[in-house]
């Protein structure tokens, strides 16, 4: 189960950042031989990919990638914004002390990083950042979409953006949001997240 779960996303990672195109044809053997396994591994995997929509199998034709179009990733970006909204109204709710001081320690790595202009490395705070909201929502189900959704995003061609040159903005908008927490102000932690949210959909369109 491990091996096919790691091919089944090796795959969605590379039919997300472009390197399968739509329409390419996987073969069970193809994929065999560069991965180095049997087909039962090859099987689950394309069993798993078609259930997410990354391929469809043609009857006595084979599977072909189906992939993500530019309006797929956007919409993509407003779905998670309709969940993400949710997730911090929950959040600012229900979040505990413990997890005030998680989510604040992750804002303060998101400065240090911000001010060492180490872009890859204050985005992977950001998704923690992002990560220890929705697991303070504490709904495991909004938890699991919103995780996917941004794991999607990041991984999609999409969002390989001019990242360095946002860093400062996107520091402040994370600032508006944690400030939201800080104050367990609702409005302004919905209002927040989603001129962030906005922002980001336009820097993705941007690149």
């Amino acid at each position: 189960m491990a091996l096919s779960t790691d091919l089944f996303s090796n795959l969605r990672k590379d039919i997300l950042q472009g390197r399968l195109h739509q329409g390419e044809k996987l073969t069970e053997q193809q994929i065999c031989d560069e991965y180095n396994v049997s087909r039962t591994p090859v099987r689950e995997a394309f069993r798993q990919l078609e259930l997410e929509g990354f391929i469809e199998t043609i009857p006595n034709r084979g599977a072909f990638v189906v992939g993500f179009s530019p309006q797929d990733i956007q919409d993509m970006y407003e779905l998670r914004k309709a969940y993400e909204v949710l997730a911090v109204k929950w959040a600012i709710e229900r979040i505990t002390r413990e997890e005030s001081e998680k989510l604040e320690e992750a804002f303060e790595f998101m400065e240090f990083y911000t001010q060492k202009k180490d872009a890859e490395k204050m985005m992977n705070i950001n998704m923690n950042f992002h990560e220890l909201i929705y697991r303070a929502s504490h709904n495991r189900m909004l938890y699991h979409i919103l995780s996917s959704y941004q794991l999607y995003i990041k991984q999609s061609r999409t969002s390989r953006s001019n990242t360095a040159d946002h860093l400062e903005g996107i520091l402040q908008e994370h600032r508006a949001i944690f400030e939201a927490f800080k104050h367990r102000d609702t409005n302004a932690g919905i209002a927040a997240v989603s001129s962030h949210l906005d922002n980001a959909k336009q820097r993705a369109q941007s690149n």
